[in-house]
């Protein structure tokens, strides 16, 4: 797998993204004539584009120039106090959203606004009644990082009964008899829960796994399989997230039979403008598509799919 076939992921989608903050702007012009955006789908974009700039920083706290822009309007957004107030707009949401947005704020900004979100927690959230292991691993990462302190469980409890490790070696045929990778191993919400299980416990591949053995053998086996599909049935949102998790498991996946093909695949869905247009072939904007919903079509799998390369393609930092 020749690297600048990585390298033009990464490169064309953070130039599209670069070229659409706007869109990740809750409050600039283009977000705000976007009327079928809620303000949950607005906060979230933009909490993602924190992850990333978060996850790409350099150890002085700078962002790599592709990501200037990117990182300038986070800084913008983490100070101003309309910001964390679109929380309020989602219930549900609005402890996990405050949360990350603590645990992600940028180096050297005023925090005053981060901690009077995190006074505004539900009262329950940073314990681990009624919830499932996958979600008290989330907090956990999120609530570490912020330095708040909770009562989760260490993750060396979490992980027997996490994504990673719960589910059995073999799943269910998608089709009998059909081509190589129509076996899924997991449905597509497992899949992402094993995903983001990695990403926590591993710290986005800045810290070891915390998996050896056969449970690292079982995970890894997990994600290869459930990569083949993913690449058979042009889920590229998915693929993206599997590739990451490959390299977060130890392994380099342009050396592995599943990455090296989820790479191509993700390179062939590319446009010429950089965007990755939607979550799958199938779920891909239609041409047809204004320039607001072609954002959220396209924008989380442009995302992650520059995480994802800007990650594979650096030195690994294991910690």
């Amino acid at each position: 797998m020749p690297p600048s076939l990585l390298e033009q992921l990464s490169a064309g989608a953070l130039d599209w993204l670069g070229g659409n903050l706007d869109h990740f702007d809750p409050f600039a012009t283009a977000a705000g004539s976007d009327t079928r955006s809620t303000p949950q789908a607005k906060a979230k974009a933009a909490l993602e584009l924190g992850l990333l700039c978060h996850r790409a920083a350099r150890p002085d706290g700078s962002a790599p120039d592709p990501l200037g822009g990117a990182a300038a309007l986070v800084r913008k957004l983490w100070q101003d106090p309309d910001f964390p107030r679109l929380f309020d707009g989602s219930p549900v949401y609005a402890s996990t959203y405050r949360l990350v947005y603590a645990a992600l704020a940028p180096d050297g900004i005023d925090t005053t606004q981060c901690r009077e979100a995190l006074a505004r927690l539900d009262p329950d959230f940073l314990s681990p009644g009624g919830k499932s292991p996958y979600l008290r691993i989330e907090i956990r990462y999120y609530a570490d990082k912020a330095g708040v302190r909770h009562t989760i469980e260490p993750y060396a409890a979490l992980l027997p009964r996490s994504p990673l490790l719960a589910h059995p070696a073999d799943g269910p045929a998608v089709a009998a008899g059909t081509a190589g990778g129509a076996v899924r191993p997991l449905t597509v919400p497992q899949a992402y829960a094993l995903t983001h299980t990695a990403f926590y416990l591993g710290d986005f591949g800045r810290a070891e796994p915390r998996l050896t053995g056969a449970g690292l053998d079982h995970a890894r086996d997990l994600t290869h399989r459930m990569l083949l599909h993913c690449v058979a049935h042009e889920l590229w949102d998915l693929a993206a997230e599997l590739v990451l998790t490959q390299f977060v498991l130890g392994e380099d996946p342009l050396r592995t039979p599943s990455g090296a093909a989820a790479v191509e695949c993700l390179a062939r869905a590319q446009r010429a403008d950089g965007a990755i247009p939607g979550r799958s072939a199938e779920l891909r904007a239609g041409p047809g598509a204004t320039a607001g919903e072609f954002f959220r079509k396209a924008y989380h799998t442009t995302l992650v799919t520059a995480l994802m390369a800007s990650i594979v393609s650096s030195p690994r930092e294991v910690s």
